[in-house]
């Protein structure tokens, strides 16, 4: 069963949501499952200090984008968990890279 951090609410749509909380909504589906959040901090090279730290930083956010974007499925699992399209979460990271 996959987490639903939506918490049923209506959809909004990804035009209208800042990369930022794009970012942080993959985040949160990222750390719902140990197994992955394990994956995240041992190929991103973060820790987990620093991800508490850096969660408003941009390249932190950009790395976990990038995390997902590198393993199509839990790409495709994250969209589809926080209402929204792989596509979108892409776009997000690329508008988080300075």
């Amino acid at each position: 069963m996959r987490p639903d951090i939506n918490h049923g609410k209506q959809h909004i749509p990804d035009e209208t949501r800042e990369p930022s909380v794009l970012a942080l909504m993959a985040l949160a589906w990222t750390l719902a499952d140990d197994r992955r959040a394990d994956r995240l901090l041992a190929l991103t090279g973060l820790d987990a200090d620093t991800l508490r730290n850096g969660v408003g930083d941009p390249a932190i956010l950009s790395a976990v984008l990038g995390f997902l974007a590198d393993h199509e499925p839990d790409l495709i699992a994250c969209a589809e968990s926080i209402d929204s399209r792989p596509e979108a979460l892409i776009a997000a990271r690329e508008s988080l890279i300075v």
